[in-house]
């Protein structure tokens, strides 16, 4: 299979309809369902069954958007690297770093400033995150290595070393009646209807249902909860930096969260190296 007959193959199972993923592709209608026909033919299955209103996934269909998604997405990481590669080889070396905005803060800084220290240490590019999306920058190769969160993150397929591993506090207005408990229960936060949790969006952009704020990055949470609006429950590392309209309160039976440090398994950059070695010594 070809990634252009992959590509138009994503984008009808995507969109269901060939008229609006030939749009999308900016191409032609008729060569598009050519296309998704003979690759069709070559598997000799059904991906699409077509109707007036659209298209439909086959199960076979299914298994093959999945595995192409994966498929381009490893093409795509392929040449990022490969052009960073070069631009280290003409004396632009450089290596991209992704960490999750607001989170592991102190860590981040402790690790830019040791690695720097480093003989032969390079330039360390910095990609700040929304909650849940550094693991796919570092699997399209946006970045070449990460600061995850588990069990927040997958790193599924990745290699890692675990950093750190901490308990979490729930974030609430400073003089909430519960701001000065010295312990609270997930089962306290969970019945506050005066402070919702917030809904964080799914990879598809998409929220889900419930009765909480929609929250894209942790200012917008922090200035959420200063308000009255919402609470957190967050790695207990989240509690430096708070304002005074903020607390922090430990819960009790909140999973544990560990930090690690992730990268691609076929990784041989010498940076990627150095950084791991310099992340697990602090």
């Amino acid at each position: 299979m070809e990634t252009r007959e992959l590509r138009y193959f994503v984008a009808v199972a995507e969109e269901l309809h060939f008229g609006r993923a030939a749009d999308r592709l900016g191409i032609a209608q008729p060569p598009l369902s050519r296309a998704i026909s003979g690759l069709e033919r070559r598997l000799g299955t059904v991906l699409l069954e077509r109707g007036s209103r659209g298209a439909s996934l086959t199960g076979a269909g299914t298994v093959l958007l999945q595995e192409a998604r994966v498929a381009l997405d490893a093409v795509e990481a392929a040449e990022r690297r490969t052009r960073r590669a070069a631009l280290a080889a003409a004396g632009r070396p450089a290596v991209v770093l992704a960490a999750k905005a607001g989170a592991s803060s102190e860590l981040l800084a402790k690790l830019l400033d040791a690695y720097a220290a480093q003989p032969g240490a390079i330039a360390v590019d910095v990609v700040l995150c929304g909650p849940g999306e550094q693991t796919p920058v570092l699997r399209r190769g946006q970045a070449d290595v990460a600061l995850l969160h588990r069990p927040f993150d997958d790193t599924t397929g990745l290699d890692t070393e675990d950093l750190y591993t901490e308990g979490q506090v729930v974030i609430l207005p400073a003089g909430h009646p519960l701001s000065t408990r010295p312990l609270l229960r997930l089962a306290d936060v969970s019945d506050l209807p005066d402070l919702p949790l917030p809904r964080w969006p799914r990879p598809d952009g998409t929220f889900p249902d419930g009765p909480g704020p929609e929250v894209r990055d942790h200012t917008q949470l922090t200035q959420l909860i200063a308000l009255g609006r919402a609470c957190a429950v967050v790695p207990e590392s989240g509690r430096s930096g708070l304002g005074n309209g903020l607390a922090a309160v430990p819960v009790a039976d909140a999973p544990h969260v560990t930090t690690v440090i992730a990268w691609p398994p076929h990784s041989r950059s010498t940076a990627v190296a150095g950084l791991v070695r310099v992340a697990t010594a602090l």
